[in-house]
């Protein structure tokens, strides 16, 4: 070990000796430079500056006691301003004050969903053993239905889906495809339990077809509980299913 300057150095490496520079009170006129680099890390404070919605930023404004108005010494906000005050004149100037409640029911899209259902009806009638057009069309219907704003009553989306689930659903059994028939009449049931024997029966029928018969009694009990015996269908669906169940246990006794 040299000493130059009052600093320990290492012979071998020219280096100042760290290990041994406690011993006096001097240190180094320069800092000593490594070549490995610190690893980054980010820290809270910097992802809440790199996340817009994480960062508050409290803007110049004022707003005039007498007009309401607001302004700012920002240049970029002047625009944003001035519209909001083209709003607020245009509000102050209604009679009430307040804008317009929106219309319950938008007549032109309950006339479209309407005629959808009825094209499909028609279509499926003359060509019932391809029912494809009958399909696209209720499908139209219920994306219009399930499509409405918020603010419409939710009964009439309820009752105009339970509809045309129920239609696509007999257009569905018409082309053999009973586990789309079953999924649109439990959809319509959804909907609208109570009068709606229809959706009832055609889940049943597809479940019978499907050869799921103890998920179909189970179902067509639920409906009967729901509709009473005044669906004939229902019940003459039920007692076939129960004639079933009969034959087969009386295969498994012998």
């Amino acid at each position: 070990v040299l000493s130059k300057n009052n600093i320990l150095y290492d012979q071998a490496s020219n280096r100042p000796d760290l290990q041994r520079r406690g011993q006096h009170s001097l240190k180094p006129t320069k800092p000593i430079l490594t070549t490995k680099t610190s690893s980054h890390r980010i820290t809270s404070e910097q992802k809440m500056a790199a996340d817009p919605l994480e960062t508050f930023t409290q803007l110049p404004l004022t707003i005039d006691p007498t007009s309401k108005a607001l302004s700012s010494p920002l240049p970029h906000l002047t625009g944003p301003l001035n519209t909001l005050h083209t709003l607020q004149r245009a509000l102050l100037a209604l009679p009430s004050q307040t804008p317009p409640p929106p219309l319950p029911t938008n007549p032109k899209r309950s006339a479209q969903i309407q005629k959808m259902r009825d094209q499909g009806n028609t279509s499926l009638r003359k060509s019932s053993t391809n029912p494809s057009e009958a399909i696209q069309l209720y499908t139209y219907g219920i994306e219009m239905a399930l499509g409405r704003p918020g603010w419409e009553p939710s009964q009439l989306v309820r009752e105009e889906a339970s509809l045309l689930f129920a239609n696509r659903a007999q257009a569905y059994m018409a082309g053999g495809m009973w586990a789309e028939g079953a999924a649109d009449a439990e959809c319509s049931v959804e909907c609208k339990r109570a009068g709606n024997g229809k959706a009832w029966w055609r889940r049943g029928k597809c479940l019978v077809e499907m050869g799921r018969w103890r998920e179909a009694g189970e179902w067509v009990r639920e409906g009967l509980e729901v509709e009473g015996e005044k669906e004939g269908e229902l019940v003459a669906l039920g007692k076939e299913i129960e004639r079933h169940d009969e034959e087969a246990k009386r295969r498994e006794g012998r």
